[in-house]
Formats: C-alpha cells, sequence, structure tokens
C-alpha cells in the first residue's frame, strides 16, 4: 500500500499594491508663545487663553510675557504684563531694539473688571489689530514704573 502525496503547499494570495502614504507635513512653527510666573509656555495662544492668563494673576503670581516669534532680533517682539501690589497693571511692549521699547500704566479696576481693559490690548497687539497702540498712554520705558 502506498501512502498519498501531501497535498501541495498553499500558494501565497497576491496582495493588492497599496498607495504610498502620504508623509505628514511639519508642523507650522507657532506665531506666538505666552510664559507664565512659573515658565510654562502655551503656543499660539488663543484670545481666551490669553484673557484667561490675565485674569489668573494674583500678588503671587505677578506677570505674563507674550511673545511674537519668528522676529528679529529673536526675543526682542513681546508684551508682557506686571500685576502691581495696588492691583494696577504694568503692561510693556517691545518691538525690536531698546528705542522701541514702551510702558503703560493701567489703574486698578474693579475685582470683577480687572483683566478687561489690559486683556483688550493684549488680544489686539497679538492678532495684530488696530487700536491697541491708542488705547494706553505709551512713553518710552526707563526701567522705572510708570
Amino acid at each position: 500500500m502506498t501512502t498519498p502525496a501531501p497535498p501541495p503547499p498553499p500558494q501565497p494570495q497576491p496582495q493588492p499594491a497599496t498607495a504610498p502614504q502620504p508623509v505628514p507635513a511639519p508642523a507650522a512653527a507657532p506665531a506666538l508663545r505666552a510664559i507664565e510666573w512659573d515658565g510654562t509656555t502655551w503656543d499660539d495662544p488663543s484670545e481666551d487663553q490669553l484673557h484667561d492668563l490675565l485674569a489668573d494673576m494674583n500678588l503671587r503670581f505677578r506677570f505674563v510675557v507674550v511673545e511674537r516669534l519668528g522676529k528679529e532680533p529673536a526675543g526682542h517682539h513681546y508684551m508682557q504684563v506686571h500685576l502691581n501690589d495696588d492691583f494696577s497693571y504694568q503692561v510693556e511692549y517691545r518691538e525690536g531694539g531698546p528705542e522701541h521699547h514702551f510702558q503703560a500704566h493701567v489703574p486698578a479696576q474693579p475685582e470683577m473688571l480687572r483683566p478687561q481693559p489690559v486683556a483688550g490690548v493684549l488680544q489686539a497687539w497679538a492678532f495684530e489689530k488696530p487700536g491697541w497702540r491708542e488705547a494706553l498712554d505709551w512713553t518710552p520705558w526707563d526701567g522705572s514704573p510708570n
């Protein structure tokens, strides 16, 4: 008696050709960066986030800096807000060298409205909307509070 031959091995099934997968585009570099008192950063913050960062300021956590990235000289295009002991604000902006560094003082506001005037200026500056320069009485920065 002869043993039957084993069945032939299965033939590989042809695989359908797959289209090459697109390579994701690199993420765009952020245009803005907000920096909180503790070094926490927010890339491309929204208008609401900017408002909330200012609303969260208190006498322990006193400042927020928003940098405009991608401009030369690097690190010299920003607006920063400092909360003073009397709950007034010191606001500064810089657009290049020291001759383009200005400051303004914003008097203390009632608690419910506290960040509103400063938030409006910061948001307009960040998103390049008109009116922020006229909103405050800017003077050349001399290193001391107004």
